[in-house]
């Protein structure tokens, strides 16, 4: 069987030219959450090293402030667990 070759994924951070991520910018921080608020993985995502360790770190900061929940329940099955979270309001 031959494998099949697919075209590289670029990162869309790099694309987008983002220097920082922070924790509080959760628009940026959803696309590399899965629906259960895991952190997607380099391979699927096609995300850099550099922006990978600070999307990583950014997830694991807004987890600790409550912005972003640590787990979803499989029991409350929701259709996008992204509408519950609220994007903060910049002054």
């Amino acid at each position: 069987m031959a494998r099949r070759k697919y075209g590289r994924k670029k990162c869309k951070y790099c694309e987008e030219k983002v220097e920082y991520i922070g924790y509080k910018d959760i628009e940026l921080i959803k696309y590399s959450l899965s629906e259960r608020y895991k952190i997607m993985p380099r391979r699927l995502t096609g995300t850099c090293k550099k922006h990978q360790d600070m999307v990583q770190k950014a997830i694991k900061r807004a987890r600790q402030v409550a912005l972003i929940p640590y787990v979803v329940d499989r029991h409350r099955v929701i259709e996008n667990p992204f509408d519950e979270i609220k994007p903060l309001k910049s002054k």
